[in-house]
């Protein structure tokens, strides 16, 4: 199943380095997305998985906060954060979770490789090495990214996970696909 032309080879990446249109008002680096991003998966033969933008699902594409752009980003990805965590946006974001971990298990099902899973540092959802927490940039993981690996952990997958930044996201990526398999 599955042997025709396609390499087999995917990355599952957050929403808003496909689509700057998503992320929260007053952040977008890119006019659309991160093209070189793309442009590198694209080269080296590697589909690209968008996932769900928590954000958007649970709190709407304002966060809830019209002024959101008023205010320093760390405040308003603080402010989001502890929006995602009240019961209504949790329950949304355990169901988003659950829609990405069947997609998970479906590609390795079928013999597909993932490369990896690519977030977005600093974001409080999103974010892989640093997320926003208390005002501040802080180590670790963004709430959607953490239930994902939390869900991938209890079931034994390594996936590699990678938070880039604008600054530093070829770089990484780049460092991966030259690792040894």
């Amino acid at each position: 199943m599955f042997d025709d032309i396609r390499s087999k080879k995917i990355v599952f990446i957050a929403h808003c380095l496909i689509n700057q249109n998503a992320i929260s008002d007053g952040t977008a680096v890119y006019p659309a997305a991160f093209t070189d991003l793309i442009n590198l998966l694209m080269q080296n033969d590697i589909g690209i998985v968008q996932m769900p933008c928590p954000e958007l699902c649970c709190l709407g594409l304002d966060r809830g906060n019209p002024s959101g752009a008023k205010s320093p980003v760390l405040i308003e990805n603080t402010r989001i954060r502890i929006a995602m965590q009240q019961k209504e946006p949790n329950e949304k974001l355990q169901k988003l979770i659950d829609y990405v971990m069947l997609q998970i298990s479906q590609y390795r099902q079928h013999g597909f490789k993932i490369i990896a899973i690519i977030g977005a540092n600093r974001s409080p959802n999103c974010g892989i090495e640093t997320t926003s927490e208390n005002n501040q940039e802080v180590q670790g993981m963004g709430l959607f990214m953490a239930g994902i690996a939390k869900r991938l952990n209890a079931k034994e997958i390594k996936i590699p996970f990678i938070g880039i930044k604008a600054s530093n996201g070829l770089e990484k990526i780049k460092e991966l696909l030259n690792a040894p398999n």
